[in-house]
C-alpha cells in the first residue's frame, strides 16, 4: 500500500511540476475569443451577485481565470489561465499554478477573478510579487459575496464551482504569472 501511494504522490509531482511546460504551448484561440471568453465569466459573476459590478469598477485591476483545474490524491495541483484589465481594458494574461499537500482526493473546475485594489497591487501583480498562501482565502460566489469580500494587501479573491466533487483538509500556495498583451495586438 505505501508503495502504491509513494507511487501515486510522486506522479502528482511530476505532473504538477510538468505544467509550466505544458502551458507554453501556443494557445489557438485569438484574443477576442480570449475576452469574450473572460467576458462570460464577468457576466456570470455579475449576475450572480449584482454588488460585484461595483467592485470590477472600483477596482484597479483584476484577473479572470474562466476556467481552473483542480485535482489531488495526497498531493494535489491546481491550472488556469486568465486575463488581466486595468481599468476594464485588457493588459495581458496570467497562468495560475498551485501547489498543495495534506489529505485531499477528487477533482473539481472553478472559476476565479482576483481583484486588485489599487496602483500599488496591480503594479506588485505585474512585476510578479504577488503570491498567494494558505492565508489569502477566497470568498465563494453567492448573492452576496461583493458584501463579504474583504482584500489582504490589497487582494481579493472571489471563486465560482464549475463542477466536479474534492474533498480537501491541505496546505498549500498559488503563484501566478503576467504576460503584457503587445500593443496593437
Amino acid at each position: 500500500m505505501s508503495i502504491i501511494r509513494s507511487t501515486v504522490g510522486t506522479l502528482a509531482v511530476a505532473l504538477t511540476l510538468a505544467m509550466p511546460a505544458i502551458a507554453e504551448v501556443p494557445a489557438v484561440a485569438s484574443l477576442a475569443k480570449d475576452e469574450s471568453d473572460a467576458a462570460a465569466v464577468i457576466a456570470k459573476f455579475k449576475e450572480k451577485d449584482p454588488g460585484l459590478a461595483k467592485v470590477f469598477a472600483e477596482s484597479a485591476g483584476y484577473v479572470v481565470f474562466p476556467t481552473v483545474a483542480k485535482g489531488g490524491f495526497g498531493v494535489g495541483g491546481a491550472r488556469g489561465k486568465g486575463y488581466v484589465y486595468q481599468h476594464g481594458r485588457l493588459i495581458g494574461r496570467s497562468t495560475l499554478t498551485q501547489l498543495t499537500v495534506g489529505l485531499q482526493a477528487g477533482g473539481q473546475a472553478y472559476s476565479e477573478v482576483i481583484f486588485l485594489k489599487d496602483a500599488a497591487a496591480l503594479e506588485n501583480f505585474e512585476r510578479g510579487h504577488l503570491k498567494l498562501d494558505a492565508q489569502a482565502s477566497a470568498v465563494a460566489l453567492t448573492a452576496r459575496a461583493s458584501a463579504d469580500l474583504a482584500y489582504r494587501d490589497g487582494v481579493a479573491i472571489v471563486t465560482m464551482p464549475e463542477g466536479g466533487l474534492m474533498y480537501e483538509a491541505s496546505v498549500g500556495g498559488q503563484k501566478l504569472s503576467f504576460h503584457p498583451i503587445a500593443k496593437g495586438a
